[in-house]
């Protein structure tokens, strides 16, 4: 086919290029020597590399910025360069299983040759070819997200007719969405050569390889013809539309601005990349941070053993304390109150030893916060204490837990300095009281829209420091027509809010939420920005013009480890890299930031990453959970080597330095759990009807009862020795039961459950006699640190207006959740995402509704 020679400004991001080298350097060689950028369109965004060049050879290729997902991209960034290397030559063939981002890097380095001298030719697209079925339906399999995606595919002599989900446990309205968009243009294309759905691309690549089982059965005539054939989407004409409010982002934080807004009367436009509304909220654990008075103590009624929630008018029994929260109460309560002097903190300072860092003063803005804060626990002792005298178990004594204490550990959690010790990073003590103080009202708001939430409890999560979480259930109505109330984070979040933008709202006429459509930049004006300009999944051009202000609601860049690594300044030195994983959806990559970048924004704390440590090893997804009933050990000594209930990073500090390498991921920890112990969270399932956890799974997780563990550490090529490790656990259990969990080698605080099994006596103290370790189930669970959440962003006051580097407002810009910085510090606390992104988003729109 006759190609035609354009030039490169005329070639439009992301078509595949050929080359001709002709003698069109002007000295006789194929390029002009240099180094030379060049930028193609990847599966996640852009992919930048650079190019060095002599006059006849391509001397190196290194890709210097990208946003694809780690593990999955990776064979395309690794072998490529060199395959490029070795050919001299950018007409290479892609990598089976990386098809958008071999693309993208090759249009990359053909761009950076071009700038070199090479013609730059445009290819036409691609030919699908014909291929041929023994009639039938035929099941294949592939691995998404959660494990296998068995797909039940029917053939004609030569064409797909239809494709069922015969098994799957992708995530509900994240991977899910998907399975009836891949299928249509599988069947359009006749192949398997197509698009991955943006936000889930496990699922995406498991649909894709179950096609190609499900062919192979079938005797397809060319199966690499088959993967290859693909549909190719057309534009559709611009569509321009103008609403009151332009909400960027379809997560927690704006699904918030945009119900916020629909209410106070304004018409909302939110503007979502993935293929349904949910963000990364869809795959967190879900449970928000807020203590609920009416289940706490209650210095007005100390003895009361119930309390009244005033949005139900019900009463409901008052939660317990853990076991230990009182040693950190005495912490706290002796806390120096000196202006805080992080001076030699390299000789003392250790992530999540608040004892010593008690020591060291408190920020002149957390003052007032400390001192009002050491009035309620002296209250509190000066209770608890002559009852503890009288033998009551601590476990027995009503919950202590205030606004206040919520506020002053949440400034602590975060308290970090750099990897230098040459500054230190806090929370803006303004947005953190806001969005805590704010988060009091974000259970009745959600529920009067319809949603449902546990009343009675205030549970822990890992790395949250205290029991005041909050338990979502779902909606109480029936949102698809299955004659079934939404459940999970999606019912709880997501519907009834989604309701209110869509029909019940005064203005749900006018709003419109646009999925599968990703914002490219800011439109400004006169200083002002007045709207978004966007791409949808086909090309279609979208103009959103925003009469009174754009919210960007993009989530943070934890899915963008090249972004993470460049940024970091808080892990050691070759603790992250290319191999290290994200419990994140691949969207999360930071676009929110680049687009407010480019219309002035300021950035704060991109220097700290959380990482997440209780992650799965093989793909870094949240395997949930929390350190208050389980014990984590050294692979090597079979030994506790921190208090498992201290902050993330702590934990995953603890991960690098006591865990092993495996399959490149490093900090791999085991931990150990009583079987009879529920996960908090989400837990994924294995067999229909049975919970993961009941079965191996391969570098995962198994159940195994103390004597097995020889035989199972021995499978794993584990070096503990079995018999420390039972001794380890014993000595544990047998402190927890005396109450001397401050007197082991490594203490403990805040736990809720032994290993093995006591029974308890009248009193609620465990019956140390009836202790059994042998013959009793345990939950074995491999896990390590993979990226979570980013605490920089942009930055913002507390009515969430995005500000400049001199601190001025950008009219017409708000911001809210994790594309914001400034909030957490250098660590955040589990379970303050969740009622951060919706207390902030709901402020973005109120603060619009005032700012017009």
């Amino acid at each position: 086919m006759k190609k035609t020679v354009v030039t490169v400004l005329g070639i439009m991001l992301g078509t595949v290029l050929a080359l001709s080298f002709g003698s069109c350097s002007g000295s006789g060689g194929k390029y002009k020597p240099g180094t030379y950028t060049g930028t193609g369109k990847g599966h996640n965004g852009d992919v930048t590399v650079t190019v060095t060049l002599t006059k006849d050879k391509i001397k190196s290729v290194a890709i210097t910025e990208q946003h694809e997902t780690a593990g999955l991209a990776d064979p395309a960034l690794k072998e490529l360069p060199v395959a490029v290397l070795k050919a001299q030559s950018a007409d290479v063939d892609t990598v089976s299983g990386c098809t958008d981002t071999s693309k993208g890097i090759l249009s990359a380095i053909k761009v950076a040759l071009s700038k070199a001298g090479a013609t730059v030719t445009a290819e036409a697209p691609p030919v699908n070819v014909p291929v041929t079925y023994k009639a039938g339906t035929y099941s294949g399999s592939g691995t998404g997200m959660n494990g296998p995606v068995v797909l039940d595919v029917t053939f004609s002599n030569n064409a797909i007719t239809d494709i069922k989900v015969n098994s799957s446990k992708e995530t509900p309205h994240v991977g899910t969405p998907a399975f009836d968009i891949m299928f249509a243009d599988a069947i359009a294309a006749n192949g398997s050569g197509i698009d991955t759905v943006s936000g889930a691309t496990f699922t995406s690549n498991g649909v894709r390889n179950a096609l190609v089982d499900a062919a192979q059965e079938a005797g397809a005539s060319d199966i690499e013809g088959f993967k290859t054939n693909r549909i190719v989407h057309t534009a559709e004409a611009p569509i321009e539309g103008t609403y009151d409010v332009v909400v960027v982002g379809g997560g927690g934080a704006g699904i918030a601005a945009g119900a916020q807004a629909a209410q106070n009367g304004d018409s909302v436009l939110i503007i979502e990349k993935n293929a349904e509304i949910g963000g990364n909220t869809l795959v967190s654990g879900g449970q928000f941070q807020s203590v609920m008075p009416y289940l706490v103590w209650d210095p007005a009624n100390p003895d009361a053993t119930a309390g009244v929630y005033t949005v139900d008018g019900k009463t409901y029994n008052k939660v317990k304390e853990a076991n230990g929260n009182i040693t950190v109460l005495k912490t706290i309560l002796n806390w120096d109150e000196k202006k805080f002097d992080g001076t030699g903190a390299s000789k003392w300072f250790v992530a999540g030893d608040i004892a010593e860092l008690s020591k060291h003063g408190v920020h002149a803005e957390y003052l007032p916060t400390l001192q009002a804060l050491k009035g309620e626990i002296k209250a509190y002792l000066a209770w608890a204490e002559p009852k503890l005298a009288a033998g009551v178990p601590e476990s027995e004594l009503t919950l202590f837990s205030t606004i206040n204490l919520h506020i002053f550990q949440t400034y602590y959690g975060g308290l970090r300095p750099n990897a230098e010790f040459t500054e230190w990073v806090y929370g803006n003590y303004d947005l953190v009281s806001q969005f805590i103080k704010g988060g009091q009202d974000l259970k009745p708001w959600l529920e009067a829209q319809g949603s449902t939430f546990v009343e009675d409890i205030q549970p822990t999560i890992v790395g949250a420091l205290w029991n005041r979480e909050n338990q979502y259930i779902g909606a109480n109505f029936d949102a698809d027509g299955d004659g079934k109330n939404e459940t999970g984070q999606w019912g709880s979040y997501f519907v009834p809010p989604r309701r209110t933008i869509l029909e019940t709202s005064k203005t749900a006429a006018s709003n419109k939420i646009m999925l599968r459509t990703a914002a490219k930049e800011l439109i400004v004006e006169k200083g002002r920005v007045t709207g978004v300009k966007a791409v949808m999944f086909d090309g279609t051009q979208v103009t959103a013009h925003a009469k009174k202000g754009v919210v960007l609601a993009t989530g943070g860049y934890a899915a963008n480890i090249a972004k993470v690594v460049k940024t970091n300044d808080y892990w050691k030195a070759g603790t992250l890299s290319d191999q290290t994983k994200t419990t994140n959806r691949s969207s999360l990559v930071g676009d929110g930031l680049d687009m407010g970048e480019k219309a002035g924004a300021a950035m704060t704390g991109l220097e700290f990453t959380q990482l997440m440590p209780i992650s799965w090893v093989d793909n870094g997804q949240l395997a949930f959970g929390g350190g208050n009933y389980a014990i984590y050990l050294n692979p090597v000594t079979g030994k506790r080597y921190l208090n498992e209930t201290g902050e993330r990073d702590v934990l995953s500090l603890g991960e690098f330095e006591n865990g092993i390498e495996h399959n490149g991921v490093k900090g791999t920890v085991i931990e150990i759990s009583n079987d009879e112990q529920a996960v908090p969270g989400p837990y994924p399932y294995g067999r229909p009807g049975t919970p993961l956890w009941d079965q191996d799974v391969e570098w995962r997780q198994y159940t195994r009862t103390i004597g097995q563990l020889g035989d199972l550490f021995t499978q794993l090529d584990i070096k503990a020795d079995p018999a420390v490790v039972r001794k380890e656990i014993t000595d544990y259990d047998h402190a927890l039961m005396t109450g001397t969990e401050n007197k082991l080698a490594v203490p403990k605080t805040g736990w809720t459950a032994l290993i093995g099994n006591a029974g308890k006596n009248k009193n609620g103290s465990y019956n140390v006699a009836s202790y059994k370790l042998d013959g009793v189930k345990l939950k074995i669970r491999l896990l390590a640190p993979s990226t979570h959440h980013t605490m920089g962003g942009l930055t913002v006051d507390t009515e969430r207006h995005v500000l400049t580097q001199k601190g001025k407002i950008i009219k017409g810009l708000y911001a809210a959740g994790e594309v914001t910085g400034g909030i957490h510090g250098g660590n955040r606390l589990g379970g303050n995402a969740i009622v951060e992104v919706f207390v902030s988003g709901r402020t973005a729109a109120n603060a619009i509704d005032k700012d017009n």
